[in-house]
């Protein structure tokens, strides 16, 4: 991140200019598929809620006050409080979806309070984020009055989730950030968009041959571009930390090799993709380990993951926009 980005200053800049442009387009978003503002204006102002502790994430002067003995119960605030607040208007309160919102923030938050750091106590808490997605355990949580609108609200507990375990993997763990920011720099621009380009001479053929993919009319230019922010700041942000920065590391330090880091958590990172569109989808796996590659030798170039974040970025981007 750009250092003016990391001052108390920069924070409160990133708040207001956030929570304006997140109402606006949340909003707007709900006007598009015509959920009603009774239902839509508490999900969208819980996403803003839940932007704050989102946000405190990116900056490590904030993030380490919570440092130790009050980590635990800002976690927990940070999974209920927006919770609450959507249960004004079109999710359902439970008192099983609270007490599940207060149990996923408190057994990230005690991990590594209860368990040592050790190599099987690491990957089961990594394997523990993808066993929360794939076990539709946010979906119990979010229970909407429409089952229409169920995926929106449940987006709100994957940002949540991503909060919770990157906060943990930073100020308990102390895995190192490796360069975990919101803000990429010229640099992780340039290597990042000339293995984008690489990957599309790899990849897109083998996409279109196997059939993994066709193209489709382009999408509007206002949903490229929302899709776009939303993986350079949430989606390939999140897994490009975990994979190419936390597992990356991890892996190196237990082979004494960085090839193998490269393969490993490219292959890993195909594997998430298997349940995409129908399981097994071993033509996704396959196209998602090239470009785990790809964006690895960006992490290589560049010295941090935000390089490879661009690389992830413009590839899920290009899809999105031309492609289904």
């Amino acid at each position: 991140m750009r250092p003016m980005a990391k001052t108390p200053g920069g924070f409160r800049a990133a708040l207001l200019i956030g929570w304006m442009a997140l109402g606006a387009a949340g909003v707007l978003f709900a006007r598009w598929k015509g959920i009603p503002n009774w239902a839509a204006l508490p999900i969208v102002a819980a996403f803003l809620v839940a932007y704050p502790f989102y946000l405190v994430v990116g900056f490590p002067a904030l993030r380490e006050r919570l440092a130790g003995r009050p980590l635990p119960a800002y976690l927990v605030v940070s999974a209920v409080l927006p919770y609450l607040v959507t249960c004004l208007g079109g999710v359902q309160f439970h008192w099983a979806g609270l007490v599940r919102m207060a149990a996923l923030a408190l057994a990230f938050g005690l991990w590594y309070v209860v368990l040592p750091a050790a190599a099987v106590v690491d990957i089961a808490f990594l394997a523990l984020i993808p066993a929360v997605l794939l076990g539709k355990y946010l979906d119990a949580v979010f229970t909407t009055f429409d089952p229409a609108w169920q995926r929106y609200a449940v987006v709100l507990g994957h940002v949540i989730l991503v909060q919770l375990a990157v906060m943990v993997l930073l100020v308990e763990r102390r895995t190192g950030d490796f360069g975990y920011g919101f803000l990429p720099r010229w640099k992780d621009w340039r290597i990042g968009a000339r293995n984008y380009a690489y990957f599309l001479v790899a990849g897109s053929p083998l996409a279109l041959v196997t059939k993994a993919v066709k193209y489709n009319a382009p999408s509007s230019p206002w949903i490229v571009a929302g899709f776009f922010l939303g993986s350079l700041w949430v989606l390939s942000l999140s897994e490009e930390f975990l994979l190419r920065g936390v597992l990356w590391n991890w892996i190196e330090e237990w082979s004494s090799s960085r090839t193998v880091a490269a393969v490993a958590t490219s292959v890993v990172f195909g594997l998430l993709h298997i349940g995409f569109r129908g399981f097994p989808n071993w033509r996704w796996v396959l196209i998602a380990t090239v470009l785990g590659w790809f964006c690895g030798r960006a992490r290589i170039q560049a010295g941090s993951i935000r390089a490879s974040v661009v690389t992830h970025t413009l590839v899920v981007t290009t899809w999105q926009a031309f492609f289904r």
